[in-house]
């Protein structure tokens, strides 16, 4: 069974609806709803972690998960949920240089990396954000895997687990291959 961990925003059913394409034995529960042991006995194939509003710190048990699930259930943060594993591990979520919301982006991967497998090294890429996780204070468990045209961090991979954050928004029109990546995570 997949989870997905609601921070109570609009996009998480778009997540639901396109992860729910590829494997239909889908659950969602609010980041408020379950604690991480109640979520470590759900026993969950993949967990998801949604965008969402305000700081990765408030957003209920998400860190948590990251922070006891790693290495158990292979985990994708989208927007919020990637600004939370980073924050994990110790990097500052700050304003982004500029504003992101509902602008598309050219975003430079390194697709070595599975959740990119099949993907060329530029994609177009929805984002919704004002908020990012800053590079320099970037720790050395987690591996950029790409950016934008600024250099700002777009995606990142823990270097012994499949915990995966992607800053923009896989589940948007506004990223046409986003849904491989989806199906590329979902595979792990």
């Amino acid at each position: 069974m997949i989870l997905l961990i609601d921070n109570y925003d609009s996009f998480s059913y778009n997540l639901v609806q396109l992860a729910g394409g590829i494997n239909s034995d889908i659950r969602v529960v609010r980041n408020d709803e379950l604690t991480v042991e109640e979520i470590e006995a759900l026993n969950p194939s993949h967990i998801i972690l949604s965008p969402g509003p305000g700081y990765p710190k408030d957003a209920g048990v998400c860190e948590d998960v990251v922070r006891k699930l790693a290495g158990k259930s292979p985990i994708l943060g989208v927007c919020l949920g990637h600004q939370g594993i980073c924050e994990v591990y110790g990097a500052e979520i700050c304003h982004a240089r500029q504003l992101m919301h509902g602008k598309k982006s050219h975003i430079q991967i390194d697709n070595t990396f599975s959740i990119f497998r099949g993907l060329p090294q530029q994609i177009d890429a929805a984002r919704y954000h004002s908020l990012i996780a800053r590079k320099e204070t970037m720790s050395t468990q987690l591996q950029v895997i790409a950016e934008d045209e600024l250099g700002e961090v777009m995606a990142v991979k823990h270097k012994d687990y499949d915990v995966y954050g992607v800053q923009f928004h896989p589940e948007s029109i506004l990223t046409p291959m986003g849904h491989v990546i989806l199906e590329n995570f979902l595979e792990l």
